[in-house]
């Protein structure tokens, strides 16, 4: 039986590099060198059976990695890969380690795991446990929305505005702009007459709005973020998917 080695296991040794990982294609998004002036590069969230999440750079200079922008969502295996530690600022994980493809790193698509759906919910963040520290990456989060507000006049800037709660009635006021705004419009607008709308936001960051009272946590759109739009089924064990809205086709 193959043995993988967690994500969280990851460590910084230069010399070590076979390293084998089972993981999920959590998000993909594509980058320009600012310093070369080349790309496009690619960047993979990726995200492992006990929901640790950590972010793998594609630069190019690996063809088996050719057409696997294409393929978020699946659970791959990888071998051979470079650790790195990021770079100060604004990451696209919370780990203190990132990866990077070698000419000799291999990839392999593979079959999802049995409990998929319960791995996706590993990596939902609870609306009460977001506090200042977590505007450094993005999160994952999911609840029921409960109030909207569409602010299209101005065309240059839409926004739709919306709030969700969890199971617990903590609540959260979430933003999404430009078309992503009109996307979730229109999800909602499908899902019309349907019950209670359940979305599960994928990549976005947390903002602390400053108000004359105190904080309030906001959670705004970042570029490799989206949406998944499903309305509540009676059954419990059905609860996620019934619409999906993702912005795959939107280039991101």
């Amino acid at each position: 039986m193959t043995h993988y080695n967690k994500l969280s296991e990851v460590s910084y040794n230069p010399k070590i590099t076979s390293w084998r990982f089972r993981v999920k294609i959590h998000r993909i998004y594509l980058f320009y060198s600012y310093v070369t002036s080349s790309g496009p590069f690619y960047k993979y969230v990726l995200a492992d059976e006990e929901g640790t999440k950590m972010e793998m750079t594609i630069y190019g200079n690996s063809d088996r990695f050719r057409g696997l922008e294409k393929q978020e969502g699946k659970w791959v295996e990888i071998f051979r890969v470079e650790v790195n530690r990021p770079y100060p600022g604004f990451q696209s994980t919370n780990s203190q380690f990132n990866l990077s493809a070698m000419r000799n790193t291999q990839v392999h698509i593979i079959d999802p795991l049995n409990n998929r759906l319960f791995i996706d919910f590993k990596n939902i963040h609870a609306i009460p446990h977001m506090d200042h520290r977590d505007r450094n990456y993005p999160i994952d989060t999911m609840g029921v929305v409960f109030n909207t507000e569409a602010h299209f006049d101005d065309p240059a800037s839409p926004r739709m505005v919306f709030y969700i709660r969890d199971n617990i009635d903590s609540q959260i006021k979430c933003v999404a702009t430009d078309a992503h705004a009109y996307a979730f419009r229109d999800g909602l607008e499908n899902m019309k007459g349907r019950g209670q709308v359940i979305v599960v936001l994928k990549m976005w960051r947390v903002v602390l709005v400053l108000l004359i009272y105190g904080l309030r946590l906001r959670v705004d759109y970042r570029t490799s973020g989206s949406i998944r739009v499903c309305r509540r089924l009676r059954s419990s064990v059905s609860l996620y998917y019934a619409v999906t809205l993702l912005f795959s086709d939107m280039g991101l």
